[in-house]
């Protein structure tokens, strides 16, 4: 039986200090004082220095600290350790659909699939506290297992200091896009034939292609440090429309311009980059480019996804690998962030945001369970 794992030594919100702080913490742990940590609810716990995690919490719960997030944590009731730690998302509540034995929660922006199981203690209270944040607006800081499983519901508060959520849009129901640019291409491809032989020249080679995938490729994060600005594809449960968009900004330095492809549907993709082997989405996006084809003025636009593959793919192969055969595809400008409400990000201030979360969410995950890929999964 699944419960929501919530005891009372349980902290959620955000870090204030770190005593000593992050530069002299590993001197503290190895002495044995260990990291005080304190918490803007009043709360107080410990990173013990016989944890072996203890250094790598030290660097997520700066790392919050300084992005304003809170996080959720479990405490040794004899010590006021930190036993567990998660990250919470923070966002609004934009879908609520029962299942069978559970509930189906969509958030925004977030892309996976959330899920409160039926059998979970206290599962009447949060879903009362999920329905009061679809019907309000309000957002709400939602934790989760590595499955996302919800374990934790609660409304957020944020602080002085941190900006409030922008307003993304709810995600149309599947094919609502599909329809409308099929219109807009068939118009568009009539405006465009008599150009395009020209625009061929423009395409890349395979080769070339093959060049910006391993660019990309290349700035993945290590999983235990996660240097800034590094991409986390190893950690591909959320966040692709941050990572696309970054792809985006490097690519045009390259003298590329990419645009984008956008799936949405059920979506369950098998990876090695998650302890459960797979990963499910609502939707998925990344950048694309045009590829010359073997024959003269033969093109298409492949897909750049270091997160699902090690080379570039066609739009057809991308869809196949994600498990849904009746998800819709729809082609975007490069510029667009997020997709519904064609929401842009031209200062990069959203995409830095996305990124800093999830290369802690990959640290956090790497800590606790090991970095990827898993050796369980085929």
């Amino acid at each position: 039986m699944s419960e929501l794992n919530v005891s009372p030594n349980t902290v959620v919100s955000a870090v204030t200090r770190l005593d000593p702080p992050l530069d002299e913490a590993p001197e503290a742990m190895e002495g044995g004082r260990g990291v005080s940590v304190e918490f803007a609810d009043g709360s107080v716990a410990r990173l013990d220095g016989d944890d072996r995690r203890s250094r790598g919490f030290a660097q997520v719960l700066d790392g919050l600290r300084k992005e304003g997030l809170p996080v959720y944590v479990e405490l040794d009731p004899e010590t006021s350790a930190i036993k567990l730690l998660l990250i919470p998302h923070v966002a609004r509540v934009v879908g609520v659909q029962p299942s069978e034995d559970a509930l189906d929660v969509e958030i925004a922006p977030s892309h996976a699939r959330h899920v409160l199981r039926r059998d979970a203690r206290d599962f009447e209270a949060a879903e009362r506290q999920l329905r009061e944040s679809l019907r309000s607006g309000d957002p709400v800081v939602l934790t989760e297992t590595d499955a996302h499983e919800i374990l934790d519901v609660r409304p957020y508060m944020p602080g002085p200091e941190v900006p409030q959520l922008p307003p993304f849009p709810k995600l149309l129901p599947a094919g609502r896009f599909g329809i409308r640019w099929t219109w807009l291409r068939w118009l568009y491809l009539i405006w465009w034939w008599p150009w395009w032989p020209w625009w061929w020249f423009g395409c890349m080679s395979r080769a070339r292609a093959q060049q910006i995938f391993d660019a990309m490729n290349a700035t993945s994060c290590d999983p235990l440090t996660v240097p800034s600005p590094c991409i986390p594809f190893l950690y591909p449960d959320d966040g692709c429309w941050g990572r696309a968009h970054e792809m985006r900004r490097l690519m045009l330095n390259m003298g590329v311009s990419p645009r984008k492809v956008w799936i949405q549907g059920q979506l369950h993709t098998p990876t090695r980059n998650n302890p459960n082997c797979f990963v499910n989405w609502g939707w998925h996006v990344a950048p694309t480019v045009c590829v010359r084809g073997p024959w003269f003025f033969m093109s298409e636009r492949l897909v750049i996804d270091p997160s699902l593959f090690t080379t570039p793919v066609s739009k057809s192969m991308w869809k196949s690998v994600q498990g849904d055969p009746n998800a819709t595809l729809t082609d975007s400008d490069g510029s667009i962030f997020y997709l519904w409400g064609n929401v842009t990000d031209p200062t990069h201030v959203q995409t830095n945001q996305v990124l800093a979360t999830y290369r802690l969410q990959l640290q956090n995950r790497a800590i606790q369970v090991g970095p990827p890929p898993y050796a369980n999964c085929p």
